[in-house]
């Protein structure tokens, strides 16, 4: 488990992976993006980038979105299997108290912002929505359409590097960082907004 983790924190292990696999190479690269959904401090954004970077923007943006899909999935269903008394355990109690008042409070528009806002906890999300009452095909819709955004970006970027676009690149990610700066700054401006509105109900 230790070695899969350090593989999947390093871009040049991770790429060199990939590859050893040949053919086979997209479902290697599949069953990566379900793993790191499911061990979520494993960087996404690493693996979405080497993506882009060996399959190209389409392939990348495919083969992530099936094993996101996937393991957006597999958390979903631990949750409604484990419980809320164990999913407790397994996210830290900040994050779990907002997700929790997000999920059980809040209209089904309201989660599927949260998903597609950069930075925020998907993967714990999965969970906590595992253990709510929101029908699984809502569920798989939410999070086939909420990572979309994400997934496009990354694959884009590492496709530029692959195909030495730097220029390009640059300007993608200098847009990239002003998005994640400015969803990082009003993060908490968010949340407040989403107890506000849930007080004067």
């Amino acid at each position: 488990m230790i070695y899969f983790y350090d593989l999947l924190s390093d871009k040049e292990k991770i790429t060199g992976f990939i590859n050893s696999f040949g053919v086979a190479a997209p479902i290697a690269f599949i069953f990566i993006q379900i793993f790191q959904v499911i061990f979520a401090p494993i960087p996404g954004e690493v693996t979405g980038f080497i993506g882009g970077y060996i399959f190209g923007i389409l392939k990348s943006f495919l083969f992530s979105t099936i094993g996101l899909t996937i393991g957006s999935w597999i958390n979903f269903s631990l949750g409604r299997f484990l419980g809320e008394k164990y999913i407790q355990k397994l996210i830290p109690k900040k994050y779990y108290e907002r997700l929790d008042k997000i999920v059980k409070h809040e209209g089904l528009i309201v989660v599927l912002i949260f998903f597609i806002f950069p930075g925020f906890p998907k993967d714990w999300m999965c969970l906590v929505l595992g253990v709510s009452h929101i029908p699984l095909k809502i569920f798989m819709l939410f999070a086939f359409l909420g990572r979309m955004p994400g997934t496009l970006m990354l694959s884009i970027k590492g496709a530029l590097i692959s195909e030495k676009e730097y220029g390009l690149f640059a300007i993608v990610l200098g847009i990239s960082i002003i998005i994640v700066l400015i969803a990082y700054r009003f993060r908490d401006n968010l949340y407040l907004w989403v107890e506000k509105a849930n007080s004067k109900k």
